[in-house]
Order: structure tokens, then sequence, then C-alpha cells
């Protein structure tokens, strides 16, 4: 049964309280039932469970601090398409329910359906590189034609970019943050953040206006891969945020799925972990939707781009590039050319959007559908 229009605040009352974390809370529900029960308890039993600050604590009267929060709270709700969902509501995920530490309160901004369907989390490092933001539009996009719902974590790089993709397909895409629903971080996503809201939905566990704190982010992560069935990650450092969402999914039993990259490039070493330790390797979104058994019509795949020139330099220049990042120096010598003809050349090539040169001063190759 649905949860009644004011339940949510015995919820954040009982979350608001100094020491009363998800565990310490879930443990006073299992004791007492509702937190309103708990709130009824007496201090012997309430210590029973807890400290006695945090049982005295617990007995006091709601102070201003929680009243603003609640009175902030109830006027949020007032706004067409936000929600507060608990744990006792019939309406919160199916599928956090089923993970080590499901968050108790969910604050949800936009089409709230969309925490219920099949979906596939897409992560990466918010320092991508152009291909990798290529490559996660792409999937993100392929993977919503076929139904699925994409989950990230709207920061800068492969969150943002699997966001935009997924929105241009039919599964939309979810946003869990790491500060209040009301507050967009990133501020330079604040464009996506709104478009988010009218076509997808931006969930979070926070209070309202709990600003950006470094910790909560790392905790929004299971939420992430809790909201779905599977998780890939594109373009990741050996020590990466990303991998802390493939930890967390592998635990909740999802598949992880990662998609390789040069062995030269430090943004492939997370991916290339994640597959030494198990995680699927894939090329294409139709290997994802084969392994996870999703029904679709659609042929997906990934071309490369075929290159032309008028010039007739660059598709002997980028052959000679190769597949893997090169140092100048390298390219310099493979091309039998001086370093200020091959410069003019590659400047020419990047105007054209066919290579990159990574932050190491490396030259990529793009491979763009």
């Amino acid at each position: 049964m649905q949860s009644d229009e004011f339940d949510w605040i015995d919820w954040l009352r009982l979350l608001q309280i100094p020491g009363v974390g998800n565990e310490t809370a879930r443990k006073l529900l299992t004791a007492f039932g509702l937190p309103s029960q708990v709130f009824q308890s007496d201090f012997s039993a309430l210590q029973s469970q807890v400290s006695a600050r945090v049982a005295r604590l617990i007995l006091q009267a709601p102070d201003d601090a929680l009243k603003v929060q609640i009175e902030l709270t109830q006027n949020w709700l007032q706004q067409p398409g936000n929600h507060v969902l608990t744990l006792a509501d019939e309406r919160f995920p199916s599928s956090l329910l089923t993970i080590p530490d499901p968050p108790l309160m969910l604050y949800v901004k936009g089409r709230l359906d969309l925490i219920s369907h099949s979906g596939i989390a897409v992560v990466g490092s918010r320092n991508a590189t152009v291909q990798g933001i290529h490559n996660a539009e792409k999937f993100s996009e392929h993977l919503s034609q076929a139904g699925l719902t994409i989950s990230s974590g709207l920061a800068a790089g492969i969150d943002a970019a699997a966001h935009q993709g997924a929105l241009r397909g039919n599964g939309s895409t979810i946003a869990v943050i790491g500060t209040g629903a009301d507050i967009v971080y990133p501020a330079r996503n604040r464009v996506l953040a709104h478009q988010i809201a009218e076509q997808g939905c931006i969930v979070s566990e926070y209070a309202l206006a709990t600003p950006a704190i470094a910790s909560n982010f790392p905790r929004r992560n299971r939420i992430i891969s809790g909201l779905s069935h599977a998780v890939l990650v594109i373009e990741a450092a050996a020590q990466s945020g990303s991998l802390i969402t493939a930890r967390m999914a592998a635990e909740q039993g999802r598949d992880v799925f990662a998609i390789p990259g040069s062995i030269h490039s430090p943004l492939a070493k997370g991916c290339h972990q994640l597959i030494k330790q198990g995680a699927k390797l894939v090329e294409t979104a139709q290997d994802i939707l084969d392994e996870i058994q999703v029904s679709n019509d659609l042929k997906l795949y990934l071309p490369s781009v075929s290159i032309t020139s008028e010039t007739g330099h660059e598709p002997e220049l980028l052959s000679l590039i190769g597949y893997d990042p090169v140092h100048l120096d390298n390219l310099v010598t493979r091309a039998g050319v001086g370093i200020h003809d091959l410069s003019a050349q590659l400047l020419e090539l990047e105007l054209q959007g066919v290579i990159e040169v990574l932050p190491s001063g490396l030259i990529q190759r793009l491979h763009l559908s």
C-alpha cells in the first residue's frame, strides 16, 4: 500500500538524528517497526539498541533545523514531478531492496516509473577522452533504443555523455546524485540536469539542500548499480570511482562489462583490471544485449569512420598512427618527414575531428560512428 502523504516525516526525522545513519536506523526499524514506533519507544528499550546519547536524542522534540528541513521538503513536493519514497512505500524500487545497504529514503525528480525499469549503469572517467565520450554516448543511445534505462551519476565526462546518449533513445535515463535533489553538481551540467528531470529522472538519498560532500559520491554508486541489471565501465584509471561502482555491482550480483583500450592508455587500466577479474569484455552494445538476453529488433553496432581526404596525406598518416596512442617523436620516425610538416598535417586532422591529442601528449586516432 502506498505510504501516507506525510509518512516520510518520521523517516526524515530519524535519519536527521546525529549518530543515526542507515545501519543504525535499520537496526532500530528491525527492533521496533516503523519510525513512528521508534519514537514511541521508551528510553530503556531504545538503549538496548543504541547508545544512551542517541537514545536521548531520539526522545527529544524536533529541533528548529528539522522543522526547516520538513518545510523545505513539503515545499519541494508541491512542485510537479517531485516525490519522496521511503523503504515502506510500495513505489520504492524492488531492485534496491535486495542490495546490502539500501537507502531508507529516496528523493525522485521526474519520471517515477523509470526507477522500476530494466536498466544498465554506464560509468567512467570524469577526464574522458574524445573517444571515450563518443563510446559512452553511442553505447547508451543504442541500449536506450532497445528499451533499457541508463543510470549514471551526472558527473562530467563519461557520466554526462551516457545521459545525453540515453535521452536520444526510448529507455531514457536516471541520474543518481550525491547532493540534495534540489542541487545541480557540477554546475556545468545544469542544462543537462533540467533535461533529465523533464525526460528522465533524478534520484538522491540525501536530504534537500545537502551540498557536494566528497564522501557522499562513492556511497551513491551502490544506488547507480543497484537500480540496474548490469554495469558498463568506459574508460577508468587504475584508481577510479568507477571501479567502486563495478565492485558494488559484483557484490549485488549484477553483471559487469568493460570496454578495453590501448595498453598504453592510463584510462584503460581500470577496464583491463576489471576484465582480468572476470568482467565481460564488450566491443558493441549488441554484446551487452546478447549477454543479458534482452529481446530487440535493432541491429546495434559501432562502425569505424572511413576517412577520406582530397590531399592524399591523411589516410596514410592515419595508418601510421595506428590504433594505439603514439608519441609525436615516434610518428616522426614512422612518417619520415620533418616535425613541422607533420605537425601541420596533425593539426588539420585534429580540426577535422579524426585524431585527439591526449593530456599526456600522445596522439590517438578516433573511431567515430
